[in-house]
């Protein structure tokens, strides 16, 4: 009765941490086993870095996991202890028998190089001894690696904003030996397939032939909404499973706590906190609408900037206006930078141009030097006082 009293609490603790991630991150876990290599994309605010974070706690966590080999249980007709068969594991998970589990993270930028992210000769610095010097980086992919190569191991490496910096360049060689079948089996020995490139060794500081293990894992994110960086290679995008993530109504409406209702229309002013909500998330639709229109729907802005940590609780209404000032504020910020030099396309997203008179935005005409010029009146930031309007009148709710 213990023993079967035991098993229930074990599955009941298993059922428990899985519900605990999101479907989001189940799905990223089945495709990083799938394929290995995975990039999430998505537009800002959509909860990519969330992702990475909640991907690389199941991951070390070993969500799903179990152990290839467990305490020798004995059998009644025979006198010989016996290991039991391996546990059962959760479908779709990295290297599902491996329990010694690394994250390894790195943020590529413009000055990200392949002697950081592979391997590479660095100047020693502060060397006492002989005044100068050189050594062998590790890069964060070869200890990765390694660490995979290890027994009973698998490492996961994230790579966050992987489109700012020169991706193909950072990679290097390694580029060609991260796909799937490009790996070495899963006993570490070499397949037919398997693609092997140059590499400095920091060990014995030659040149070797170096190929990837099978149980390292690569999750990488990018913004497709930076418009300050270079899109990045299609023969480095077809290495990767992509996995895109989309502004989400129903996310905002669970942390505001208010259904959807077709039928509900925004009152003159707001007699309660689900006016104030309801407004905040009708407006968010229509200005992304607009954004997608206007410039592309990777230029969208996601459900996360109008989100914190958990909402506050026994809001009344002037603290509810007060409440997503905050979030409105980046928004009107990002969409701003998204119509630079395009101040018609940003009067027409805040529906500013022959818009309703309660809206406090509105498109006038002016001239400059004998020429027709558009300017955009308004205010700089929103306060409590004017919020409510400028949502109604973004809503396009009439």
């Amino acid at each position: 009765m213990q023993q079967l009293a035991l098993r229930i609490s074990l599955q009941e603790i298993a059922t428990v941490m899985v519900s605990d991630f999101s479907d989001e991150c189940l799905e990223t876990l089945k495709l990083l086993a799938r394929s290995k290599n995975v990039l999430v994309s998505g537009a800002p605010g959509t909860g990519k870095s969330r992702l990475l974070a909640e991907v690389a706690l199941a991951f070390e966590t070993g969500l799903g996991v179990s152990s290839s080999h467990g305490t020798p249980a004995l059998e009644r007709s025979n006198p010989i202890p016996i290991p039991p068969s391996p546990g059962k594991v959760m479908e779709g998970v990295p290297a599902p028998y491996k329990t010694n589990r690394m994250v390894f993270r790195t943020v590529f930028h413009q000055n990200s190089k392949y002697r950081d992210f592979v391997s590479g000769v660095l100047p020693c610095v502060n060397n006492v001894e002989s005044g100068s010097g050189f050594y062998i980086v590790k890069g964060v992919l070869y200890r990765a690696s390694e660490h995979a190569n290890s027994s009973n191991s698998a490492s996961l490496l994230i790579i966050d904003e992987i489109n700012r910096g020169p991706a193909v360049q950072v990679f290097g060689g390694s580029l060609v030996a991260i796909e799937s079948d490009k790996r070495l089996a899963p006993d570490g020995s070499k397949l037919v397939g398997t693609q092997y490139f140059e590499l400095l060794d920091p060990l014995s500081g030659e040149f070797i032939e170096y190929a990837l293990p099978s149980d390292l894992y690569i999750l990488a994110a990018m913004n497709q909404a930076d418009a300050s960086v270079e899109p990045l290679d299609v023969a480095f995008l077809r290495r990767w499973e992509p996995l895109k993530l989309e502004p989400n109504e129903r996310a905002l409406r669970d942390f505001y706590n208010i259904k959807r209702d077709d039928s509900y229309a925004l009152p003159a002013e707001p007699s309660s906190i689900s006016d104030v909500f309801e407004a905040s998330v009708l407006a968010w639709i229509s200005i992304n609408e607009q954004v997608s229109l206007g410039r592309g729907s990777e230029f969208r802005i996601g459900h996360g900037i109008l989100m914190t940590h958990e909402l506050p609780e026994d809001l009344d209404v002037f603290e509810a206006l007060e409440f997503i000032c905050v979030g409105w504020t980046k928004i009107f910020a990002h969409v701003e930078e998204v119509f630079f030099g395009d101040i018609r396309g940003l009067a027409s997203t805040l529906n500013a141009i022959d818009g309703p008179e309660y809206n406090p935005f509105e498109l006038v005409e002016t001239t400059f030097a004998s020429e027709i010029r558009f300017k955009l009146e308004g205010p700089s930031r929103f306060d409590a006082s004017m919020i409510y309007d400028a949502l109604r009148a973004f809503s396009r709710d009439e």
